[in-house]
């Protein structure tokens, strides 16, 4: 079955400029394959082997850009609601242990940043907060323990 990715237009647009990027290196590294062949013996050639890990490398990341692509699914940020919390909210929440108050927008893995405020639903605090209403007190369950988070605002 298909990891499905949700992502904003922005989101896909990074993605599918990541994946041009990746798949112009590739005559670059072909080229640097053919230079450290020309070099003669191939069993003690650190260029060639270098190349080759390199050019493995790329095909891997294409590969893996090429499968998100595909399995990309685009918000349609004009259908988001903030009735309940969904992918590309803004969720004003306070940690109830500490009463600090904190803002996130769920979004999907690969546009998830931290230190920006977005945070991936796929996180224990997004899986919590995700479908829950403003009011409501939820609980993630994190490496270091459970936190507990009350709701405070929904907004897109």
């Amino acid at each position: 079955m298909p990891n499905i990715e949700y992502l904003t237009a922005a989101g896909l647009d990074k993605l599918k400029k990541e994946l041009a990027d990746a798949l112009a290196q590739r005559p670059m590294i072909s080229a640097a394959i053919a230079e450290a062949r020309e070099k003669g013996d191939l069993s003690e050639n650190a260029e060639y082997d270098a190349a080759r890990d390199a050019q493995g490398l790329l095909e891997v990341k294409i590969a893996r850009l090429k499968e998100k692509i595909a399995n990309a699914r685009v918000l349609d940020e004009s259908q988001i609601g903030t009735d309940k919390v969904q992918m590309m909210n803004k969720v004003k929440v306070r940690n109830l242990a500490t009463r600090q108050e904190m803002e996130f927008t769920i979004v999907g893995e690969s546009e998830a940043d931290f230190s920006k405020g977005r945070l991936a639903a796929t996180t224990p605090i997004g899986k919590a907060l995700l479908g829950h209403e403003k009011g409501e007190v939820v609980e993630a369950r994190v490496p270091s323990g459970v936190l507990k988070f009350e709701i405070l605002d929904i907004s897109i």
